[in-house]
């Protein structure tokens, strides 16, 4: 038996793989298509390990996820392949229709065919596990309650439509064909091989290399700030205790401001890693132009999960925000590898000040 794992090389995706190994005796069988976010570099810890195998491929490739799975046993697949950039999906929102929408169809179909011949009680084991986001609820003002399971669906950029769209393919697999499935909901993660133009990566790296911090606006867009680790474990309780056919919305209870977030890694650098004139690297902050259709504000309510499956995150955003600055001063040849031409040109045209 084995678990499938799609989008393996990503950030969320490959911390999965390594979670996963850590913890279970069970094949992991990942597959990524290796695109700019997609970093082999993310499983180098596994490569040897007898219990891991990489496949090269995309998850709309009927053909190969049909062999794996069969050659395999597959009795889970977890679904981490996704477009996720907002800003790429402003840009260029084609690859988020294409991957996030057409794929998940894709794999969706590969999947029910190939469970659709198991045994009762393959079938009765069997699960397929959705990894999406809170931004297909929109946006909260200040005082709106946290998005629970029950909020309506009301996405804001091209990347959140078209996740907004891959979970409702997913429920209507489930209701229609009686696939098992499960989807999670998560707030923004953070923590170690998180590809650097989002936020928390790249105000490190910029600090780092005595470039501007962005932020967008006036900085008071709030997150809901989740450790990547804890979503992990998440992820591995809902596939072993999920009701099939729910939604399990997960967060780390920890809804920070951008700019307080940027504040914090400052301060923290400023006591791992001072700058040699002494300065603090909140200096380097500098305000950019706002986004298109920048949502205010996403918080997660993840009563459903502690009240049903008994789980709560074990890092505040405190401990999870220091271990993250401690793994990319540690991992400073990852950092330069990830970071290609193509990427420092992308963040030059996205962060004009």
């Amino acid at each position: 038996m084995a678990i499938l794992v799609t989008g393996a090389a990503g950030f969320i995706g490959g911390n999965f793989v390594l979670d996963w190994l850590a913890h279970h005796d069970e094949l992991v069988i990942s597959l990524d298509k290796l695109t700019y976010a997609g970093n082999l570099e993310n499983l180098a810890s596994v490569t040897a390990n007898p219990r891991h195998i990489f496949v090269h491929s995309d998850i709309a490739n009927s053909v190969v996820i049909s062999e794996l799975l069969a050659k395999h046993q597959v009795r889970a697949v977890l679904n981490f392949a996704a477009e996720t950039h907002v800003d790429r999906s402003i840009t260029g929102p084609d690859e988020f229709i294409q991957t996030n929408i057409v794929g998940t169809f894709k794999l969706l179909e590969t999947v029910r065919t190939y469970w659709s011949n198991l045994d009762e009680a393959a079938k009765n084991e069997f699960r397929f596990l959705h990894v999406s986001t809170d931004e297909v609820y929109g946006s909260l003002s200040k005082n709106d309650p946290a998005f629970s399971e029950t909020n309506r669906y009301e996405p804001n950029s091209p990347y959140s439509a078209s996740k907004a769209a891959s979970d409702h393919l997913v429920r209507a697999y489930h209701h229609t064909y009686g696939l098992p499935v499960l989807t999670t909901n998560c707030s923004n993660n953070y923590g170690p091989y998180h590809f650097p133009e989002k936020l928390i990566p790249l105000c490190i790296l910029n600090a780092l290399n005595g470039k501007n911090l962005p932020i967008y606006g006036d900085g008071q867009q709030i997150r809901d700030w989740l450790y990547v680790t804890d979503h992990c474990s998440a992820i591995r309780r809902v596939l072993a205790r999920g009701t099939l056919g729910e939604t399990y919305n997960v967060g780390g209870w920890n809804e920070k401001a951008n700019l307080d977030v940027v504040n914090t890694l400052c301060t923290i650098l400023d006591e791992l890693q001072p700058r040699a004139d002494g300065q603090s690297y909140s200096t380097q902050i500098t305000f950019v132009k706002d986004r298109a259709g920048h949502d205010r504000r996403y918080a997660i309510d993840a009563t459903k999960l502690e009240r049903e499956l008994g789980w709560k995150p074990a890092e505040t955003f405190e401990t999870g925000i220091r271990k993250t600055v401690q793994w990319y001063l540690a991992n400073q040849q990852w950092v330069s590898n990830v970071t290609s031409g193509a990427y420092r040109d992308w963040v030059n045209q996205q962060y004009q000040a």
